[in-house]
């Protein structure tokens, strides 16, 4: 039977997402010669070629390939052993660390927690904020056990390494000065503001997300200021120097008092009486899609299935789930 070495098995996992043996060593903080020592010695255990040059770099065989297909079905089936003695040793108690972008925390992981400290009260959440990207590099290196994330930035479904849900999808409505001439404009769409100054940030997901959805409404928008933080963004606005797209759960950070205008339609908020007038654009309404994910195979743990729960439900009372259904992939 062949020598099934764990540890440089996941050498050569990190190899093949990598594509380099430097970036392989400096991801597990070796040195490229003992990277290249270790795939010789799991090459000579399994008695196939692992490696083949391929210009100035290498390159994995189809051996390799299978190797690493049966690999993937190991590390989860230690996942799932973990979570199994995990269960037996802690049962209701025992701590679950979140990673979570700023947004998602006060919509969803506070009424989560909330309500784990009354249906849980052993079993104790860490919160940790994170760049929707950044989150999943968290969970792959074991410093969180659920991710919450953005689905446009998320590993796909088909990912190896990950298990992941639809928790919601986050509408996105838009924010005007008070005074606009299109503040109180009937069946407002978001092409209608193609000519308007917009606000969002310089880079990183909400950046793409205010562009893919002008683009999809069949504009570009033009950037007049760049601004990260909600309450930045919500100043501007306020004071007449542009429009921005704001997703629903900032509301739930307390950017300000909110009231629905005249069937619903629009929202007035702001700090100190007013500034800013939300609409919801229910023509063509885009929205982000949030999803939770742990490790394949982690997912059966007591604790992070209770958070889960817990994400589950406060995701629901903030609006109809995306998928009804919300199974594991």
């Amino acid at each position: 039977m062949a020598d099934w070495d764990l540890k440089k098995l996941r050498i050569l996992r990190t190899l093949h997402e990598l594509g380099t043996v430097t970036a392989t060593a400096e991801a597990l903080h070796m040195t490229p010669s003992a990277v290249s020592q270790q795939l010789t010695g799991l090459a000579k255990a399994l008695g196939v070629t692992l490696l083949e040059a391929h210009g100035r770099r290498v390159r994995l065989t189809g051996a390799a390939q299978l190797v690493l297909r049966h690999a993937e079905a190991v590390f989860a089936q230690l996942e799932r052993a973990d979570a199994d003695l995990l269960g037996y040793l802690q049962g209701e108690a025992g701590q679950v660390r979140v990673g979570a972008f700023s947004t998602a925390i006060p919509a969803l992981v506070v009424p989560a927690v909330q309500e784990l400290r009354r249906s849980h009260p052993g079993l104790s959440v860490a919160v940790r904020e994170a760049e929707a990207e950044a989150a999943y590099e968290l969970l792959a290196e074991g410093s969180v056990d659920l991710a919450l994330s953005l689905a446009a930035h998320a590993p796909t479904p088909r990912d190896p390494k990950f298990s992941r849900v639809s928790l919601l999808a986050d509408p996105l409505d838009v924010a005007l000065p008070a005074g606009h001439p299109l503040a109180a404009e009937p069946g407002l769409r978001l092409a209608d503001l193609a000519d308007e100054p917009w606000i969002f940030g310089s880079s990183g997901p909400w950046s793409q997300i205010t562009t893919t959805a002008c683009e999809n409404a069949g504009f570009v928008p033009e950037q007049a200021h760049a601004a990260a933080d909600w309450s930045a963004i919500w100043a501007m606005v306020a004071a007449g120097m542009g429009v921005a797209l704001v997703p629903r759960m900032a509301m739930a950070g307390g950017l300000g008092a909110v009231g629905r205008g005249a069937g619903g339609d629009a929202v007035r908020a702001g700090r100190g009486g007013g500034g800013v007038v939300l609409r919801v654009l229910h023509a063509d309404q885009p929205r982000r899609h949030v999803v939770a994910a742990a490790r394949r195979g982690s997912e059966g743990a007591p604790g992070p299935a209770r958070v889960l729960a817990a994400l589950r439900q406060a995701a629901a009372a903030d609006q109809t789930p995306e998928d009804p259904t919300i199974q594991f992939s």
